[in-house]
């Protein structure tokens, strides 16, 4: 669709329709066999990144001490409960995400922030490496106003490394998501902790090398 040209977001009149009921029944986690929907331990927080293909970026966060469970869905876009062929056709708008459910006791949001940072090139635009497309751009989709000002503020302190390594600035998209049950969007189940289900599956995610300075904010 995209004729060799960068791939442009669409507009909500331009997006597919979508549709009312959600595109499948979540297994649970295949790794520690917690819930992927809730309801979640007292206590709990949300976060949802993407940066690229899912299956990759899922397996490093379902690694991070205090990371109670995560899953592979839609976000950023319009239409609703999209298929993962839609999302992929650059008409729903939306981007390949993860839900991180954390305790924040042990893994802070700050520290997410890092590793989303650290794991992933943030200055390519709509693609990461050879994925080309809208659904694989970098964004940081707050789930709160604090989530919020704590993703800008950790934009800025690694833009600010980015160009002392002579590198360019982050493309990353940061807005608030917004109502989460009418926002973000579970994948298909055979999705879910795909390297988990399939080792040798692809991963084409990659970090720049560049440290996130830490803490990143008090």
């Amino acid at each position: 669709m995209f004729f060799g040209r960068s791939p442009k977001m669409i507009t909500a009149d331009e997006a597919l329709p979508g549709r009312s009921t959600p595109i499948g029944v979540l297994a649970p986690h295949h790794v520690n066999a917690s819930s992927l929907t809730g309801p979640f331990p007292p206590g709990a927080e949300l976060a949802v990144f993407a940066e690229g293909c899912f299956w990759g970026v899922e397996r490093i966060f379902w690694q991070i001490p205090g990371v109670i469970t995560t899953a592979v869905g839609y976000a950023g876009g319009f239409t609703a409960n999209p298929t993962y062929e839609e999302v992929c056709s650059g008409m729903t708008g939306h981007a390949e995400a993860v839900l991180v459910v954390f305790d924040p006791r042990t893994a802070s949001y700050n520290e997410l922030l890092r590793v989303f940072w650290e794991s992933h090139d943030p200055t390519q635009g709509m693609q990461q490496g050879n994925d080309i497309g809208t659904q694989y751009r970098s964004a940081i989709y707050a789930l709160d106003e604090e989530q919020l000002q704590a993703a800008l503020a950790s934009q800025e302190l690694y833009s600010k490394a980015l160009t002392e390594a002579g590198r360019r600035l982050p493309t990353t998209e940061i807005k608030l998501l917004g109502d989460f049950d009418q926002n973000w969007f579970y994948a298909e189940d055979y999705h879910q902790q795909y390297l988990s289900k399939n080792p040798h599956g692809y991963c084409g995610v990659a970090g720049t090398g560049i440290s996130c300075p830490v803490p990143i904010i008090d």
